[in-house]
């Protein structure tokens, strides 16, 4: 067969246009990146019907806290961000269906106060599905209040090639059984440059619950901390924020917890204990005690009688040498009581997070 030669001067001018598509296209993603603004008023939406709920001390109460992975992750999937192959749920249905399983688990928890973490409300990922209608209705009657942070608001990502990732919306649900008074989206620092655009803009929200007692709240965070990240010590400045800012209300007599998805070991050695290892990922690195202000502790849920882990690392389909570690957690103020916190083993079958739950008393 006779090979067909194209003059130098095509080929030049291909890859020419290549180069200007190219170019294009990083200035249309720098120039559609933005940041939600700081002290952002979030709208406190009513999602039930519950009567003469009283928030007060000396009763035990139940958060848990649920990182949902968009919808996609069941526990066969692998994410192209993690070293795996996807970058989508693989359908709407698989949307559905995870995202109903992940709320079921929810109901069996029981919890008061529930924090929920990369609920997409319209992404190319998760086929324009807007999760949190799912999980109102899911919830329905459970919860009276809840609170949505956006906290992903991505251009549209052309990778992988093949299936790229999308535009996408995102951001963080925090439901209550008692009344939130507000609701605020605090912004927090990332990192600069390219990983800003891969690592969401990263925030925590401030929900303000009063308590039957006069003049006394109960100050809720939901946060999910930077982990696609080259500088480790992001994540530090995160907490630090965060912690200043808890601090300051236990300081004014209020109680003060905050949960979520800290992308950091929270047990300081989940290697160990789950018996795997896996590469010194920078989202993955224990939190440094001396970062804990006096006044403040961290909750790491854990069973010693059953050790199951938080979370799994994605790059293929969860087996037993997956590595796992715990990330999701609890901060709570010196005035709240633990009685305990553990992880729900679901064999990351809805998410590639298991829930987390907290049982205290605020005294």
């Amino acid at each position: 067969m006779k090979k067909i030669k194209l003059p130098l001067k095509i080929l030049l001018g291909l890859l020419a246009l290549l180069l200007v598509v190219a170019a294009g296209y990083v200035i249309y993603v720098f120039a559609a990146y933005y940041r939600v603004e700081d002290n952002q008023i979030l709208p406190v939406e009513m999602v039930g019907d519950a009567v003469n709920a009283e928030l007060t001390t000396n009763e035990v109460y139940r958060a848990a806290s649920y990182n949902i992975g968009f919808g996609a992750y069941s526990n066969d999937y692998s994410f192209f961000m993690d070293g795996g192959k996807e970058s989508r749920a693989r359908s709407p249905e698989a949307v559905n269906e995870n995202v109903a399983g992940a709320m079921e688990t929810v109901k069996a928890i029981d919890p008061q106060f529930l924090l929920l973490q990369e609920v997409d409300i319209d992404g190319t990922r998760s086929y324009h599905i807007d999760e949190l209608d799912l999980v109102d209705a899911a919830l329905d009657g459970l919860f009276l209040n809840r609170t949505f942070a956006q906290n992903y608001d991505s251009p549209y990502l052309f990778w992988p090639l093949t299936e790229p990732h999308g535009a996408n919306r995102a951001g963080q649900a925090t439901y209550s059984l008692f009344p939130i008074a507000s609701g605020l989206r605090r912004q927090l620092p990332i990192e600069d440059g390219f990983m800003k655009l891969v690592d969401c803009d990263r925030c925590y929200s401030v929900q303000r619950i009063p308590l039957a007692e006069e003049g006394r709240e109960l100050v809720l965070y939901n946060l999910h901390l930077s982990a696609y990240t080259s500088d480790g010590t992001i994540a530090e400045a995160q907490l630090e924020m965060l912690f200043a800012d808890m601090l300051a209300e236990y300081e004014n007599g209020n109680y003060a917890i905050a949960g979520g998805d800290f992308n950091k070991d929270l047990l300081g050695n989940s290697d160990k204990i789950f018996g795997v290892s896996g590469p010194a990922y920078t989202w993955a690195q224990p939190i440094p005690a001396s970062l804990v202000p006096e006044g403040l502790s961290i909750v790491a849920p854990f069973d010693p009688e059953k050790p199951v882990a938080s979370c799994r690392n994605a790059d293929r389909a969860y087996g037993p040498d997956n590595y796992r570690v715990t990330v999701d957690g609890f901060v709570v103020s010196a005035n709240v009581e633990v009685k305990s916190a553990k992880v729900w083993e679901t064999g990351f079958r809805w998410s590639d997070h298991n829930p987390v739950y907290m049982d205290f008393v605020l005294r």
